[in-house]
């Protein structure tokens, strides 16, 4: 997996224990139009601190194009902010 730390915009929802799920999310690098990405598996999830921040680390899985992809997603508590960590 190639690091990115990529700021994404993220469709996401919190369950009654207060625990947030990655649904889908949308990319755009460079000049390539907006790709759109489901979110079918979250494998692992776990809290880091990095610089002081805490944030959260989903590990998940896709299917692009019948292609399986795995990638990392974080999200920032501090800032509310949801990056593309690694693809």
């Amino acid at each position: 997996m190639k690091v990115m730390n990529h700021p994404i915009e993220m469709i996401a929802y919190t369950d009654g224990r207060g625990e947030i799920r990655p649904i889908r999310f949308r990319l755009q690098m460079g000049d390539e139009p907006l790709k759109v990405i489901k979110i079918d598996r979250i494998l692992q999830r776990h809290v880091e601190k990095l610089a002081g921040n805490k944030m959260l680390l989903f590990r998940c899985q896709s299917l692009d194009g019948g292609v399986e992809r795995l990638f990392e997603i974080k999200y920032e508590l501090g800032t509310c902010k949801w990056f593309l960590y690694k693809m």
